[in-house]
């Protein structure tokens, strides 16, 4: 039963996010992916036990060994408060509130990151598909994938993880939510 129930839920996630092969057109506002195996300018570098310290297990998993979580379970999928969402590896500002939107696929989604230098984008082959990777480009952290059927003005769709991001709402302190770098 639980192979059963493991192999539906791998399943809606490949539908949900997924990206077919004859879709990679159309991410013209992308200026560099990353192809496998090629170096990623990345300017933090820890070890594993160094991650494992920093990050919750979950955090971990996701940012770290490129998990993801279950659609419509994380904490911000849903979230309608204003404010800026921050790396969780990194504390680097990625997405505003007013660029996400509800997309239907269960993640966090955005049109625009608030710098288009905060993410990295590399090519991901895994289950069959090609899709692009989107990461955290201070630490090279895996957040989600951006895919080319989002809403104007880019009409792309950034699907992110909620624990590999920390909700800051507009007016109060980073550090008071754990963001890394903000010292209180």
């Amino acid at each position: 039963m639980r192979t059963i129930l493991t192999l539906l839920w791998m399943a809606a996630v490949l539908t949900a996010c997924g990206q077919s092969k004859e879709r990679m057109e159309g991410y013209d506002l992308i200026k560099k992916v990353y192809t496998e195996g090629e170096a990623l300018p990345i300017e933090v570098q820890k070890s594993d036990e160094e991650w494992k310290s920093l990050l919750t297990e979950e955090q971990y998993n996701i940012l770290r060994q490129r998990g993801t979580e279950r659609a419509y379970a994380g904490a911000t999928w849903n979230n309608k408060d204003a404010g800026i969402y921050y790396s969780a590896a990194t504390g680097q500002p990625l997405f505003r509130s007013d660029a996400k939107y509800d997309s239907g696929c269960g993640w966090p989604s955005f049109f625009a990151p608030i710098d288009p230098d905060a993410i990295i984008y590399k090519v991901d082959k895994a289950h069959g598909m090609s899709r692009i990777e989107i990461l955290d480009s201070k630490s090279g952290s895996h957040l989600g994938h951006v895919f080319n059927d989002g809403p104007p003005p880019t009409g792309l769709r950034y699907c992110l993880n909620s624990a590999a991001m920390i909700f800051v709402p507009d007016g109060k302190n980073p550090s008071d939510y754990k963001v890394p770098g903000w010292e209180k």
